[in-house]
């Protein structure tokens, strides 16, 4: 882009804090420089996060997610409202696409002033009349304003700015309204003396051959803007080429969070479950991220201690995994990868998308190959002279507070833990209603027994575990899936309980699995509740489950 000669350098003076000064230098920049549309202060952010140096103030998008046609029909104090939100969620400036400015000059003048109070950068006025009609609709059925009317309305504009570096970019409709380029150069020609300090040329065309036959005759009179929605197949170093200044990606942020909604819909209506969208969606998580809900828990941790603790996690993963063959020759089972992320991965995400930020493995068999970030490590050096309990007492010191414990074999949806974290019990497992589907496989399960068979009320009753069981007999209600999950209370109560049984019956102790925990807690009178699950998670038994992982 060839600058004019009062064209200011970048970030001068100091203020490269300032969004005005940011926006205008993006303009005046020798480099092609891109804005993308937002639409709300989140789809704002996520733009700023993506790494936009500016956002585009859709009019179509705005009046879209408001549920209005762009015609005006949403009013032009309704729109500064919607600004002011995107404004004060980033740090870098807008550029509103203000319509036709919403009236006549003195609607201009109060539009830049309110403008400027809310935080936006500047503002790109079409020379359409009022109400105007999308570039896109009824062709050349979209008659123009009066070339001079209209440049009394940027004129007004710029005189009623506080700041010297707020923009006006004066959008040229000759080309939408089929008037050709004589018609453009006259109107970009009288913006420009009227004080404009951008000139954004449209065309509906499928190639930017009007585009071209502009910048021809216009040279570098003004910084030149344009919106390649319909000539979006053209490259992007022929924009380059032509001293453009900068291209505006004008609707794409509403257009794709539209058909993602239409799809979320479609699928939760037809199927009546949330189980088919719920992973393939933002977690909330992500949600609360982007509202910037650190900064507001940083703020309770000073002025609302908070007097309850975070769960944590302790995942058993000391075993080789001798059923997989050649796969755990030179790596334990909870490395192997799927989809190329260690198992143990796919664990500690899972448990993070769920909340549970403090995870804990317990290693054994080749530790030195297990490392995942994030995690923290303690050892089992008697992994393959002991049981699961014996690696669990390993972890005893990260047992405080609210916890979780489960296999390192396992891969699970963060759905699962997201409801074991809502039940209060002591001792809570989750178990799989759905157990003859592993009966039919052939392979090893924990069969349990428990006080009442899966139903509707089962959540409603306390439904409590009995006792295991080895054979997928009449008396199987379920099968354990790897997951005790216990409260702050409970954790002391099964710290207590491991120190006791490593001091009191040691060989015994070396021997425990987690069923044999659990069935001695029953034992001693603790009700360990159960939740029944109905599938969302894979236990890592055989290469099939490998495989099956790929796509779990």
């Amino acid at each position: 882009m060839a600058m004019t000669a009062d064209a200011r350098p970048a970030f001068v003076n100091g203020d490269a804090d300032r969004k005005t000064t940011r926006l205008r230098d993006l303009l005046t920049s020798p480099d092609l420089s891109f804005i993308m549309e937002a639409h709300n202060g989140l789809s704002a952010k996520v733009v700023e996060e993506a790494g936009f140096q500016g956002i585009w103030g859709s009019g179509l998008a705005i009046s879209a997610a408001l549920g209005c046609r762009d015609n005006n029909e949403a009013s032009w104090t309704q729109v500064l409202e919607v600004v002011e939100f995107m404004a004060d969620a980033t740090t870098v400036p807008i550029l509103l696409d203000g319509d036709t400015g919403y009236g006549n000059f003195n609607s201009m003048r109060r539009l830049v002033r309110k403008l400027e109070q809310r935080g936006c950068a500047g503002v790109c006025i079409e020379d359409k009349l009022f109400p105007k009609t999308n570039s896109f609709l009824n062709g050349t059925a979209q008659p123009l304003a009066d070339i001079d009317e209209f440049a009394g309305k940027i004129a007004a504009g710029k005189d009623a700015q506080t700041d010297d570096d707020f923009v006006i970019v004066a959008r040229v409709e000759a080309f939408i309204a089929g008037l050709g380029l004589a018609e453009a150069l006259e109107r970009a020609e009288a913006y420009r003396a009227a004080g404009a300090d951008a000139i954004l040329i449209h065309s509906a065309l499928r190639r930017p051959t009007e585009i071209f036959q502009f910048m021809a005759e216009w040279g570098d009179r003004l910084p030149v803007v344009i919106v390649p929605t319909k000539y979006y197949t053209t490259p992007t170093d022929f924009f380059r080429e032509e001293g453009l200044s900068m291209v505006v990606w004008a609707n794409h942020m509403m257009r794709s969070a539209l058909q993602a909604m239409q799809a979320t819909a479609a699928s939760v209506r037809v199927h009546e479950t949330l189980v088919g969208v719920e992973d393939a969606i933002a977690p909330l998580r992500e949600v609360f991220r982007i509202q910037g809900q650190a900064e507001l828990e940083d703020a309770e941790d000073r002025y609302l201690p908070k007097d309850t603790a975070s769960a944590g996690a302790v995942v058993l993963a000391s075993s080789r995994g001798d059923e997989l063959g050649s796969l755990t020759d030179d790596m334990p089972k909870t490395m192997v990868p799927i989809r190329g992320i260690p198992l143990l991965g796919h664990i500690a995400t899972a448990y993070r998308a769920a909340g549970v930020k403090q995870v804990t493995a317990v290693r054994g068999y080749m530790r030195e190959r297990v490392d995942v970030g994030g995690i923290d490590y303690v050892d089992n050096d008697d992994f393959g002279a002991s049981h699961e309990v014996a690696s669990l007492f390993k972890a005893i010191d990260s047992l405080h507070g609210p916890m979780l414990i489960s296999y390192g074999d396992v891969m699970f949806k963060r759905s699962v833990i997201q409801e074991l974290l809502d039940v209060e019990d002591d001792f809570v497992v989750c178990v799989d209603a759905n157990w003859p589907d592993s009966a039919n496989r052939d392979r090893s399960a924990d069969y349990v027994v428990c006080s009442e068979a899966y139903n509707r009320y089962s959540f409603l009753n306390g439904v409590t575990l009995q006792r295991f069981s080895q054979r997928p007999d009449d008396t199987v209600t379920g099968e354990w899936m790897g997951f005790l999950r216990t409260s702050a209370s409970g954790s002391a109560r099964l710290s207590s309980l491991l120190r006791e049984l490593a001091s009191s019956e040691p060989e015994r102790f070396r021997s425990m699995s987690m069923p044999d925990l659990l069935e001695e807690l029953v034992a001693r009178g603790h009700d360990v509740r159960v939740l029944y699950s109905i599938g969302n998670w894979l236990d890592i038994d055989s290469v099939e489950d490998v495989v099956a992982g790929a796509s779990f």
